[in-house]
């Protein structure tokens, strides 16, 4: 089936107001609402634009939100690009090459549909059009103060010239991309509202911005981060390791607010599965199938539902999503040396 016809098939299939429904339900927050129905009435295939960083292990939720929207977004008879931030890691490029081409391998696994999907390479986009690249990022310094950059950065006492960089980088990438939808993670708010502003004082077209949700760490009161893998869930980690993890999760009873088991239940499980299946002795109620997150999250905050219930149907829930990636990775060749590849990375590191 051809591009043309796929596309085709799909305004069949949806209507317009399908369309926005469903490229809406991917953000948290959308900027530029109004402007998004017009779009897709307009437009025959939207670009939207996402991107990443290489830096090495991947966690859950950077996993299945990109195939579920990317997935979403496809659906809706969109195409997507995927720039690879290859020239921001710190690392050679030989070496964030592979960790990139790791990460697009565990998406493959998940199942993200690739037919519109173009991955590109930072480091080849900008030196190919760097007469295009670098003036764009001097104009978009020129027009916003060291004080913005400065609210942009997570340890103020200590910023490098490189870190203010790189959120003007950030922008001018969005806007070199020549988008119509951004879909990143809400800690990018800043940087996409800078894309909007500097189109519209230049008079272009601006791009729709869709945040979505950023997930907590499964300890109290920590940011995810790549360097401490006890913090979260990540694609690499074995059956046990996530049992571990999970049964060792903040997971307050009756406290919703700021838990973090709740989060991977609503923002992983129920949107990769459509419900959330608790497992229990009948003695503590018997198991229990929930279709929507409102009933669950009423449960648990009445108290009907215990934390060690919930965490031990969670980590089965996500030991589920993970098994397809252990099983490619384990039966595809070129995604083993990959993987092996970057565990010897994060070893030395």
């Amino acid at each position: 089936m051809s591009a043309s016809t796929d596309l085709s098939n799909i305004k069949a299939v949806m209507t317009p107001e399908e369309r926005f429904a469903t490229v809406l339900s991917i953000g948290e927050e959308c900027i530029g609402e109004d402007e998004l129905l017009p779009l897709l009435n307009g437009k025959h295939s939207p670009v939207c634009y996402d991107d990443f960083e290489p830096s090495g292990r991947v966690h859950i939720a950077q996993a299945i939100e990109k195939v579920i929207n990317v997935n979403k977004l496809i659906r809706a008879g969109c195409r997507v690009k995927i720039l690879v931030a290859d020239h921001k890691t710190g690392n050679s490029l030989n070496k964030t090459r592979i960790i990139g081409r790791y990460m697009i391998e565990i998406w493959k696994a998940l199942g993200m549909n690739l037919d519109r999907v173009e991955f590109l390479w930072s480091s080849e986009e900008t030196n190919r059009r760097a007469h295009e690249y670098w003036p764009l990022v001097m104009d978009i310094a020129r027009r916003n103060k060291v004080e913005r950059l400065m609210r942009l950065q997570v340890n103020a006492d200590n910023v490098s010239a490189t870190k203010l960089l790189d959120p003007i980088m950030r922008c001018a990438e969005i806007l070199f991309m020549e988008v119509d939808i951004c879909f990143m993670s809400m800690d990018q708010r800043e940087v996409n509202i800078m894309a909007r502003e500097y189109c519209e004082f230049n008079g272009k077209s601006k791009p729709i911005i869709l945040l979505h949700h950023m997930v907590l760490s499964v300890k109290e009161g920590q940011k995810i981060s790549k360097t401490d893998p006890s913090l979260a869930i990540f694609t690499e980690d074995s059956e046990g390791l996530v049992n571990s993890k999970i049964k060792k999760a903040f997971c307050p009873i009756q406290i919703v607010k700021g838990n973090p088991c709740l989060e991977y239940i609503e923002h992983i499980v129920f949107p990769w599965f459509g419900k959330f299946e608790i497992v229990r002795h009948e003695r503590y109620g018997g198991n229990r199938t929930y279709l929507e997150i409102g009933e669950f999250i009423v449960d648990y905050g009445s108290g009907a539902l215990h934390p060690g219930d919930v965490k031990a149907s969670l980590a089965n829930a996500i030991n589920k999503i993970l098994q397809p990636i252990r099983d490619y990775f384990s039966k595809n060749y070129e995604a083993k040396v990959l993987l092996n590849s970057v565990k010897e990375y994060l070893a030395t590191n």
